[in-house]
C-alpha cells in the first residue's frame, strides 16, 4: 500500500503536464500508464509550440524523465478499479492510496469499416488537418463522409475530392462544396489502393478509383472513461464526463483533462489542460491541510 497527493491515471500530454506541475509543487505523484498513447502510429506531432515536428514518444519520453527528476513515481501498469476514498487497484495487483485522483485516459477513434483504414491511420489515413495539413499541402486529397469536414481541408489543397460514403449530402452542402471546387464522387469506399507503401487512391464499390496522397476522416470519439464511470461521474448526453474550466468532476476529489474529456485537444491542449487541472489540484490540497492543521490545533 502506498499512499500520494495524487494519482494520475494516464500519462499522456495531459497526465505528464500535470505530473511535472504537482511534482514542482513538492506533491507526491504517481502516474500509471500503459504505454499505448492515442497518436502513437503519427510518425511526428505538430502545432506545438516548440516542439513542432517533434516524433510523439520522444515528447512522452522527455516529459517522462522531467517529472522523474522532481521525484513523480512513473509506474507502467493499468488501473484495474478505484474505489472511494481513494483506493487505486492496479492491473498486477499493487494498490495505491491518494487524496485526489486525475484521470487522463484519453480516447479511442472509432474508424468506418472499410479495409485497409486502420492500418494506415496516422501515416496516410488522417483526421486532423491542423495536425498533418501542412505535410499532404498541395496534393490530390480524398475527405471521406463528412462534407463540413471537406470543407476545411480544402485550405490544405486545391485538389480535393469528397465522397460521402454512405452519408447524404444535402443541397446545401453540395452548392458549398461545389463553390470550393471540391468534386462530390458518389459512391461507397469499398478499401485503399496502397502502391509501394504509399496510399495511392480509394477503390469504390464499383471498382472506380479516386487517386489520392492522403484520405481524410472523421473518427468516432470514444472517451477512455470506464474509471469516471465507475466512480459515478456526472457525463452529459454523449457519454463525456462533465468538467468546471479547471477538469474538476462531480465527484469530490476527482478531475479529468485531455481528450479523456475534450475530443478536440491536440497535443498542446491536452498539456495545458494538464497544468490547470493540477494547479487547481494543489489549490484544493492545500485548502485540506489548512482545514487539518486547524482541527489539530
Amino acid at each position: 500500500m502506498t499512499g500520494y497527493d495524487v494519482v494520475i491515471v494516464g500519462g499522456g500530454a495531459a497526465g505528464l503536464s500535470a505530473a511535472l506541475v504537482l511534482s514542482r509543487a513538492r506533491r507526491r505523484v504517481a502516474v500509471v500508464d500503459s504505454g499505448l498513447p492515442r497518436n502513437a502510429p503519427a510518425a511526428h506531432m505538430h502545432g506545438f509550440l516548440s516542439r513542432d515536428g517533434m516524433p510523439p514518444r520522444d515528447l512522452l519520453a522527455a516529459g517522462r524523465a522531467e517529472v522523474s527528476g522532481y521525484g513523480g513515481d512513473l509506474i507502467d501498469d493499468t488501473v484495474a478499479t478505484v474505489e472511494p476514498g481513494f483506493r487505486v487497484r492496479l492491473a498486477r495487483g499493487d494498490t495505491l492510496e491518494t487524496r485526489r485522483l486525475l484521470v487522463a485516459t484519453g480516447l479511442r477513434d472509432e474508424l468506418p469499416d472499410i479495409p485497409g483504414l486502420r492500418e494506415r491511420f496516422g501515416r496516410d489515413v488522417l483526421h486532423c488537418p491542423y495536425c498533418h495539413g501542412y505535410e499532404v499541402r498541395d496534393q490530390p486529397l480524398v475527405v471521406l463522409g463528412d462534407a463540413g469536414h471537406a470543407l476545411i481541408v480544402r485550405q490544405w489543397s486545391p485538389e480535393v475530392t469528397f465522397l460521402p460514403h454512405t452519408s447524404a449530402v444535402t443541397a446545401d452542402e453540395r452548392a458549398r462544396l461545389t463553390a470550393r471546387g471540391i468534386p462530390v464522387v458518389e459512391g461507397k469506399a469499398a478499401g485503399l489502393v496502397v502502391t509501394d507503401d504509399r496510399l495511392t487512391g480509394v477503390q469504390l464499390d464499383g471498382g472506380e478509383v479516386v487517386a489520392c496522397a492522403a484520405v481524410f476522416v472523421r473518427p468516432r470519439f470514444v472517451p477512455h472513461s470506464s474509471v469516471l464511470a465507475d466512480l459515478g461521474c456526472a457525463r452529459d448526453e454523449n457519454g463525456w464526463a462533465v468538467v468546471d474550466p479547471t477538469g474538476r468532476t462531480s465527484v469530490p476529489g476527482v478531475w479529468a483533462a485531455g481528450n479523456a474529456v475534450d475530443p478536440r485537444a491536440q497535443v498542446i491542449t491536452a498539456a495545458g489542460a494538464g497544468s490547470a487541472a493540477a494547479i487547481a489540484l494543489n489549490a484544493d490540497l492545500v485548502d485540506e491541510d489548512v482545514r487539518l492543521a486547524l482541527a489539530a490545533l
